[in-house]
């Protein structure tokens, strides 16, 4: 189990000027933080902090490899994680979080950023992940191929075809 005590940052702690953290994530980190899309993988992070102005400013910078389901053949797949992001942190009355700007209660003065870094992850992943051409499971494409024959009307199953769809198979196989 991933020890999520090191994520936690004391920015009171701290002193002027630039400060650097290292994280490596595993899925032990997944699984520790719950990850509600994203299970298995193996990253680096690199976190850099810059206190001016009386707000800390982050940087994250994390790269490697998660693994996600693919949409058409449902195995698992490597996507690659390249991603860099920024936070802004500051002292005030109570805690808030809005989009890239997080106040702290000054009593506190500790940031959990185990979070941040999986949001920032997430953001990354491509919306369609798909393995490469060819790569896909063949079983599985074979069925869907299958199923989606038949669901299209494109299978001859002897049964007459709708006018209105049959108007619009001609424009399709005009191209």
């Amino acid at each position: 189990m991933s020890n999520l005590e090191q994520f936690k940052i004391d920015l009171k702690s701290l002193n002027e000027g630039d400060g650097a953290f290292e994280f490596d994530l595993d899925n032990a980190y997944f699984e520790a933080i719950d990850a509600p899309v994203v299970r298995r993988g193996r990253l680096h992070t690199s976190l850099s902090i810059r206190y001016t102005k009386g707000c800390y400013e982050l940087g994250f910078c994390t790269r490697g490899t998660v693994v996600l389901p693919c949409d058409l053949c449902l195995d698992d797949m490597d996507q690659e994680i390249d991603t860099e992001d920024h936070l802004v942190v500051k002292f005030g009355e109570g805690n808030s979080e809005d989009d890239d700007l997080v106040i702290l209660s000054e009593d506190e003065g500790i940031l959990d950023v185990s979070w941040y870094i999986y949001e920032s992850i997430e953001l990354s992943i491509p919306l369609r992940h798909v393995h490469a051409p060819g790569k896909c499971n063949p079983a599985m494409m074979k069925i869907l191929k299958e199923h989606s024959a038949a669901r299209s009307g494109d299978g001859d199953d002897g049964a007459p075809m709708d006018s209105r769809w049959e108007a619009l198979s001609k424009l399709k196989n005009k191209e």
